[in-house]
C-alpha cells in the first residue's frame, strides 16, 4: 500500500512516500523562484531510491490538482499522470486547500482558512472547521478588511498559506491567528490520499484535468 504523493501547485516542489496511513519520507524545495520542471523528477526518483522501492512497488500516485498555479499544477498532474499510465495503478487527486488545512492540528471549535495567494490582492479560500471538514466551497475572492467576519464574530480562525502575510495587512480581530506555514505539502496530502485509496476514488488518467479555478491568462510585454 505505498502511495507517491506529488505537491507543485505553488513555489514548493514536494513529494512523499506513505505506506498505508502513514508518511515514511519527504522531499521538497521551496525557493523564490518555481524549479519544479528540474527538480519533480529527480525528488522522486529519489526518494524511491533512498526507500529501497521500485515504481513497480507502488499501489497509487497522487496530485494535488489545485487551485495554484498554473504552471506548477501542469507539472505536477503530468508526471502523475505518466506514472500512473506507465504503472497502470490508480491516479488520486487531493484538494490543494484540503491538504493546507490539514497543517492546523484538530483541536477545540474554530475555522481554519486556507490562503493561497493568486497575485495582487485575489486570494484561493476555502473554510474547514476543525475536524478539516469542508463548511465552504473554494473561491476565488478579493482580499477586503471584513471579507471572513462572518467567521471570526464567532470564534478563532486559523489562517494558513502564502497569502497570511497580505491578510494580515486588512484583518485586525481578536479571534483571527496567522500562522507562519506557507506552502502546503505532499506530506499532509498522504493522509487524504490514502482515505481515498480505501474509498476507491480515482481519476480518469486519461481525461483528469487540474482544478485551476480560474482561467489562464497569456500576456505579452507591450
Amino acid at each position: 500500500m505505498y502511495i507517491l504523493n506529488i505537491e507543485t501547485s505553488t513555489k514548493n516542489c514536494s513529494v512523499s512516500i506513505g505506506y498505508e496511513e502513514k508518511v515514511i519520507d519527504v522531499l521538497e524545495y521551496a525557493g523564490e523562484n518555481y524549479s519544479h520542471a528540474e527538480k519533480l523528477h529527480i525528488f522522486i526518483r529519489d526518494i524511491l531510491k533512498r526507500n529501497q522501492l521500485k515504481p513497480s512497488d507502488l499501489t497509487a500516485v497522487s496530485v494535488s490538482k489545485g487551485p495554484g498555479s498554473y504552471t506548477g499544477l501542469r507539472i505536477g498532474v503530468s508526471a502523475a499522470k505518466g506514472l500512473a499510465y506507465a504503472l497502470d495503478i490508480p491516479l488520486i487527486a487531493v484538494p490543494t486547500l484540503h491538504s493546507l488545512a490539514k497543517k492546523v492540528k484538530p483541536g477545540s471549535p474554530a475555522f481554519i482558512i486556507p490562503l493561497i495567494d493568486a497575485r495582487r490582492m485575489e486570494v484561493y479560500s476555502a473554510v474547514y472547521n476543525q475536524n478539516h471538514e469542508l463548511i465552504r466551497q473554494v473561491k476565488a475572492e478579493i482580499l477586503e478588511d471584513n471579507i471572513f467576519n462572518h467567521y471570526l464574530d464567532k470564534q478563532k480562525v486559523y489562517f494558513v498559506g502564502d497569502a497570511v502575510e497580505k491578510t494580515k495587512t486588512l484583518i485586525n480581530h481578536k479571534n483571527a491567528i496567522f500562522l507562519d506555514e506557507k506552502f502546503p505539502s505532499a506530506k499532509e496530502m498522504h493522509v487524504l490520499s490514502y482515505q481515498k485509496l480505501l474509498k476507491k476514488e480515482f481519476e480518469d488518467v486519461a481525461y483528469f484535468e487540474p482544478f485551476y479555478l480560474k482561467d489562464f491568462i497569456i500576456t505579452t510585454k507591450k
